[in-house]
């Protein structure tokens, strides 16, 4: 049975759905205002892997995963470019669909936009107001009276009197607390604006995904997930909207994907650790990166180093030499493969210990392999199938060894002349010749592979 750790609880306990065969999740999405960075890759590549895995396990899940098209920061870069907010935010839309493409991240089932739902947003900040929970203030703003609710701060055991007391109050300021947080900004002169009973102003950030994941998925729901970072404010911001407003429980499950540190510092622009997933996609193959980002536990921190991509690759040559050759055969094997891989995830989607099954299933493929075994065909495809629970393993064994050619590299129309040479010179017994066109290729990364078939080659790292 499935077990997932919840971050409310903080403990693992059995999974049960609200409704029988159905899981309904909500994972906050990306301010659209930058290109996507290596820490998005991880909370896309973390929570694709999870609905994948709970498909795959007969559930009918519904995968929202919002997008924030309206922000502060949004503004002010829109205004930096001179371009509109629009423009931007449909620019940096496309960017991240692209990128996620490449990295074999499926599409949520719905991607609802914050502008999208201004007026599920003006209901729900009416509603606070209605119940004593929030309050227009004399600057135009909304805000949410926190010590109101009474359980605030329980997801990150913070202590309301605790953060009272540590709590910066400004001069002047409109709050009745400095606790309290805004629901609706009023408009700046010239800033991106709808109508509401307070006047023109936008959204704040927290409100944005009470209403909408209330209006995709009902007032309460299976799991929300997000990055490391949203606990709080954000989500404890959710909780104490949402159950003030609609008065049931918010999310029975709370997961949160750990964070990536680059050479184990903090990734910061200030640092110059800053990498966006273009800037690593540029150097890396994709599903060497997707491979990285899933063979640590969703709720650990993950290393980003040049190392941790190198082993990366290798893991997955290995992967796919086995496969290489092999003529995949659907017929079911008598072994346990399945049951311990999805066993391994059924603990909390451990997929360090589901990967190192598919490792043991390697070996055994490669045995096979080696002994002609009729077996061969029916462990690579089992192999291929299990691998693409994670998303991995999908490609051509040759199109992932060979990879593509890169200017200032040797191209595979270049190589396969020099693999003809070097059999022409062991034809002729000119095998100084032979072995020096072998170390020149090996110089640059391309290794041959010599059979009774033929001599085949790949890149390494």
């Amino acid at each position: 049975m499935l077990q997932i750790y919840n971050t409310l609880t903080k403990e693992k306990a059995p999974f049960k759905p609200l409704e029988e065969g159905k899981i309904k999740m909500y994972v906050c999405g990306i301010t659209v205002y930058d290109l996507c960075h290596i820490g998005h890759a991880r909370v896309m590549v973390c929570f694709d892997v999870i609905t994948r895995y709970m498909r795959a396990r007969g559930w009918d899940v519904d995968y929202v995963r919002n997008i924030t098209d309206v922000d502060d920061k949004i503004i002010k870069r829109a205004a930096e470019n001179g371009e509109t907010v629009d423009e931007l935010t449909e620019r940096m839309i496309a960017a991240m669909h692209e990128d996620e493409d490449r990295l074999s991240v499926l599409r949520p089932d719905q991607e609802p936009r914050a502008t999208a739902h201004i007026g599920d947003i003006v209901d729900m900040v009416q509603t606070l107001i209605d119940k004593g929970f929030a309050y227009p203030a004399s600057n135009g703003d909304v805000y949410y009276r926190v010590e109101k609710f009474e359980t605030y701060g329980r997801l990150t055991n913070k202590n309301v009197d605790e953060l009272r007391s540590g709590a910066r109050v400004e001069v002047e300021d409109a709050k009745e607390s400095p606790l309290d947080f805004v629901l609706w900004k009023s408009a700046k002169e010239g800033e991106v604006s709808w109508d509401s009973p307070w006047g023109k102003g936008r959204p704040g950030w927290h409100i944005e995904c009470s209403a909408m994941s209330k209006c995709c998925l009902g007032n309460t729901f299976d799991i929300h997930g997000g990055g490391p970072d949203l606990p709080f404010p954000h989500h404890e911001n959710e909780i104490a909207q949402s159950e003030a407003a609609n008065g049931v429980k918010y999310v029975n499950t709370w997961m949160h994907a750990g964070p990536v540190r680059v050479n184990s510092e903090k990734m910061s622009k200030s640092l110059g650790n800053f990498f966006t997933i273009r800037d690593v996609l540029e150097k890396y193959n994709a599903e060497v990166v997707r491979y990285f980002l899933s063979s640590v536990h969703y709720r650990s921190y993950i290393d980003y180093s040049e190392d941790s991509l190198k082993e990366a690759r290798s893991a997955l040559e290995r992967f796919y030499q086995a496969l290489r050759g092999v003529e995949l055969n659907d017929a079911a094997l008598d072994n346990d493969f399945d049951a311990r891989f999805y066993a391994a995830m059924d603990d909390d989607f451990n997929t360090p210990k589901a990967m190192a099954v598919l490792f043991e299933l390697v070996t055994e493929l490669n045995i096979a392999s080696r002994e002609g075994s009729e077996d061969a065909g029916k462990l690579a495809a089992q192999l291929k199938r299990l691998a693409g629970v994670l998303g991995l393993l999908q490609q051509d064994p040759d199109a992932f060894l060979k990879g593509e050619d890169k200017e200032g590299e040797l191209g595979a129309a270049e190589i396969e002349t020099l693999i003809e040479q070097r059999a022409q010179a062991k034809k002729d017994r000119n095998f100084a010749d032979a072995d020096r066109i072998r170390d020149e290729l090996a110089d640059q990364g391309i290794i041959l592979k010599d059979s009774r078939e033929g001599t085949t080659w790949y890149r390494e790292g």
